[in-house]
């Protein structure tokens, strides 16, 4: 999955407005102008596509959390200068405040299932022995599973 795609999902989930959007990547003090998240929602064909790079994103999840949970005093977390899978889903899940039972539940609304012990090797460090990687189709599904949970009447519509 690209930035671009995870940035689309999350914003269709939660039905963010752009307004919307500028201030979650405000709340990690980035500033990010109204055309460039329009560009960073198009989809690639269009020719005012942005291919959003991994800090930006990094900024729109941080401000993810701070939107959810409020913001923490002191300085703000430093932005990555490389995403994977799993820190997208781990960022996620601080975001939204989820324990294992709630992704389980949450996986299950996208007809997916994972282990308890496969759920938490995503979670861990590299350098873990039990590390796993996140895959694109488990992000997917887990977005997947958001999206149904956020706006359960919507049809699918691939955002």
């Amino acid at each position: 999955m690209t930035n671009n795609d995870i940035l689309r999902r999350i914003r269709y989930a939660f039905d963010f407005k752009d307004s919307t959007m500028i201030k979650i990547f405000a709340l990690a003090d980035f500033e990010a102008s109204e055309e460039q998240v329009s560009s960073w929602l198009k989809k690639e064909e269009d020719e005012a596509f942005l291919n959003m790079r991994a800090k930006e994103l990094a900024a729109f999840l941080n401000g993810f959390i701070s939107f959810k949970r409020g913001k923490r005093d002191g300085p703000q977390p430093k932005l990555e200068d490389h995403l994977n899978n799993n820190m997208v889903f781990q960022k996620l899940r601080i975001a939204l405040n989820l324990q294992a039972g709630d992704i389980a539940a949450i996986f299950e609304l996208a007809d997916f299932s994972l282990s308890n012990h496969e759920l938490s090797a995503f979670f861990r460090k590299p350098s873990h022995k039990n590390y796993r990687e996140c895959k694109d189709q488990v992000l997917r599904n887990f977005l997947l599973g958001i999206q149904r949970q956020q706006r359960p009447n919507q049809s699918d519509v691939e955002a």
